[in-house]
């Protein structure tokens, strides 16, 4: 008797640990460059370095958060085929190097960061602000709301939580176009966590606010990021909302040019990112969910990942030691 097999949806399982290499591959690269003030060549080696691997993973994929246009990035732009073309066809959006300037000054929390999803799963995001706001998992639907002040959204999440506002921490972007929502979160009593750079992590903090210290994530960042953190928090659960700030005519005409066709819509985490899943980030700096690269006098280099999946809910932790330095290009 013949026996069917039923094939699952989704993306196959062994991606999830093929695209640790691809993170790993682009953190340690970029590593290289901590502390030295250089961003842009510190960006181009991650760039370099998640490239190569890309394109030995087998996926037929299209880079839809990417590094730019093609006109103002050679490699990595949006709309880039990537991968051996041996497998599916995915959308794959990425940041070789989230938070260059704080890689730059060697300041916690800079990432290499990968999501894949099934073709047509994630939100084509043009590069403009988004107004985001984002919680962590086991808290009622609708506890907080981009609609809502930040007054409201605070109180109603210390309610959920069953503490007062005042132990309440609450991360924002520091950046001048911040400062009345700082005032507003201050006024309630609230802490208030000021990170100057990375707010794909920042959001990702809220995730695990046991371990982070960050309750929920408010006010505007990249449009691009606010993707890829909605990616990390369809495995990781919590509640998202992301809001295209369209601020001129071209930038308007270029969203709708994405396929954008409500340009006022506000999105949650689970319309920018649909479907199966796959996150990876390595840390390159040290951080609150990451330790950096560690370059040891051995030889050895050890990198911090997680990799998660959404359709299992999976989370993995890995610290790995190479001694193989040529995957990475670098001698010894």
């Amino acid at each position: 008797m013949a026996i069917t097999v039923e094939k699952k949806a989704g993306l196959d399982r062994i991606l999830t640990m093929e695209i640790v290499r691809v993170t790993e591959r682009a953190a340690v690269a970029a590593a290289r460059w901590r502390g030295r003030g250089d961003e842009r060549a510190a960006d181009q080696a991650a760039v370099d370095a998640m490239r190569k691997e890309l394109n030995r993973l087998p996926i037929q994929g299209t880079v839809v958060i990417g590094e730019g246009e093609r006109d103002q990035a050679p490699m990595l732009f949006i709309g880039e085929t990537v991968g051996n073309g041996a497998g599916p066809q995915v959308d794959v959006a990425l940041d070789p190097l989230e938070g260059t300037t704080i890689c730059a000054k060697n300041q916690p929390n800079s990432l290499a960061v990968i999501a894949i999803a099934e073709a047509g799963s994630l939100l084509n995001a043009p590069d403009i602000y988004m107004q985001k706001i984002a919680i962590g998992p086991g808290y009622p639907p609708g506890t907080v709301d981009l609609d809502r002040s930040p007054a409201e959204n605070i109180t109603a999440l210390a309610k959920a939580k069953g503490v007062p506002v005042n132990e309440i921490t609450v991360c924002i972007l520091d950046r001048p176009r911040h400062a009345a929502l700082i005032e507003a979160v201050r006024e309630t009593g609230a802490a208030v966590r000021l990170i100057g750079d990375g707010d794909v992590a920042g959001v990702i903090h809220v995730a695990n606010p046991d371990e982070t210290g960050i309750d929920i994530y408010l006010g505007s960042g990249g449009a691009p990021e606010g993707v890829l953190a909605a990616a990390a928090l369809r495995c990781t659960g919590g509640e998202m909302q992301g809001r295209l700030m369209i601020q001129s005519e071209s930038q308007r005409a270029r969203a709708l040019a994405m396929g954008i066709k409500d340009v006022d819509r506000k999105y949650t985490h689970r319309e920018m990112a649909r479907g199966d899943v796959l996150f990876a980030a390595t840390g390159v700096t040290d951080g609150n969910l990451l330790a950096g690269v560690r370059f040891a006098r051995s030889g050895e280099i050890t990198t911090d990942t997680v990799v998660m999946r959404s359709s299992t809910g999976t989370i993995r932790w890995i610290k790995a030691t190479h001694r193989d330095h040529s995957k990475f290009d670098l001698p010894g």
